[in-house]
């Protein structure tokens, strides 16, 4: 029996598609895909569990992505209420950032003096909660944080005021994975413009190649596959000087294989071939050998190195379909050893879903599982780890059938 989940995202691409003025004919030819492969979405017996057949439909229909999938998820459980429940004072502060940082005049001070050092340790705690995935800690963490920077920002000059424009920018780029994982690609966007915006007050070339992967990712939960690999392009013809001279600046290196690797998963979800997908994967990982196996750039919050190209492989080989290759790609490589929650938890998802699709799917729940203990709220509000444990329902999985339930539950996509 289909899930609710899997009826919402049906009734949703129905009503897209009948929007669009298109039969069920004409949006399976668009997609490749047979008459009964679209009314069995629209009924909820075929879930969708590829980002890159999700945007192709969001694509054709002429729909937000974000909303086809039904996000944001309020869950009721891990901390999920508590992380909405900050967005809205989130959104105050980055409309206030924004303001400041475009000069409009007449702004003041919305609370006391700050100190430089206290905040750097309070960005730092932010970031922190980013990489272990608690994002009920980072949302309550971040609007405070965000209007004493913008305090700093309005009263301080001089070097004083370059260091909390860096903090700022810190400050932004966390809140915008914060915020696209808990399903706002708008305000994502926005934070991501306002680190843009003390980039270019900056005028640091690393910060602002680091704040174009922000951008892309942003662009990315919002299935703007061109504009995310026409960004990287413009920030990977900018560091090259860097990364290409005889002494090359290793975080300059580090963000080009950061960018390749956006590039990667805009190719796999539809914006190119799946060999452009993996020619941005090889490119990574020569730039990933440069830096060396210890590499892990967790100050530009990439968290670049030969384990987060294997974790983009992995995603990228389940969009293009080839899940196999998509493991196999970066051999020899510790999953376990990349110093980021966040990124070994996107692993699991995604190894789940490749396990899935070659047809293990008793190793698929055990490995949703395993993710879902460590980093829960990570994995019961991600769009495709939900749309597998739908899969996982239909077909059945009678030796996992308890950790399945347990999965159901948790995402609560019963009631």
């Amino acid at each position: 029996m289909p899930l609710p989940t899997d009826e919402h995202i049906g009734t949703r691409v129905r009503i897209a598609r009948n929007a669009a003025g298109l039969t069920q004919v004409e949006l399976g030819d668009f997609l490749g895909r047979t008459e009964s492969w679209v009314a069995n979405v629209e009924s909820g017996r075929q879930p969708l569990d590829r980002y890159s057949v999700i945007t192709a439909i969001a694509d054709q229909c002429d729909v937000d992505v974000v909303w086809l999938l039904g996000q944001p998820y309020r869950l009721q459980r891990s901390g999920g209420n508590l992380a909405h429940a900050h967005i809205p004072a989130l959104r105050t502060a980055m409309r206030r950032a924004g303001l400041i940082l475009s000069g409009h005049p007449g702004l003041i001070p919305q609370g006391a003096p700050v100190d430089l050092v206290a905040m750097a340790v309070k960005v730092r705690e932010a970031n922190t909660a980013r990489q272990a995935a608690n994002l009920p800690k980072v949302a309550m963490l971040l609007p405070p944080l965000i209007e004493d920077l913008n305090t700093a920002v309005l009263t301080m000059d001089g070097s004083d005021r370059e260091m909390a424009l860096r903090l700022l920018a810190d400050a932004a780029r966390t809140a915008r994975m914060c915020l696209n994982q808990l399903g706002y690609p708008d305000l994502a966007w926005s934070a991501a413009e306002v680190a843009a915006g003390t980039a270019t007050q900056l005028g640091d070339p690393v910060v602002m190649a680091a704040v174009a992967w922000d951008r892309c990712g942003a662009l990315l939960h919002q299935a703007s596959l061109r504009e995310t690999i026409a960004v990287a392009e413009a920030a990977l013809r900018d560091l090259e000087p860097y990364a290409s001279a005889r002494y090359p600046d290793r975080a300059a290196v580090s963000l080009r294989g950061a960018l390749h690797l956006r590039c990667s998963i805009a190719h796999a979800r539809g914006a190119g071939t799946k060999e452009d997908a993996w020619a941005r994967i090889d490119a990574a990982l020569e730039d990933a050998d440069r830096l060396g196996d210890g590499w892990y750039d967790l100050e530009r919050h990439t968290v670049f190195g030969r384990g987060t190209v294997a974790v983009h492989a992995a995603e990228a080989g389940v969009e293009v379909d080839q899940p196999d290759a998509g493991l196999r790609r970066v051999p020899y490589v510790d999953i376990s050893a990349i110093p980021s929650q966040e990124r070994r938890t996107h692993f699991g998802i995604d190894e789940a879903r490749a396990l899935h699709r070659m047809g293990q799917s008793p190793s698929a729940v055990v490995k949703l599982r395993e993710a879902a203990a460590v980093a829960p709220y990570y994995v019961y509000a991600d769009p495709m780890s939900r749309a597998l444990v739908s899969d996982l329902v239909r077909v059945g999985v009678p030796s996992q059938a308890s950790a399945l339930s347990g999965l159901i539950k948790n995402m609560e996509l019963i009631s």
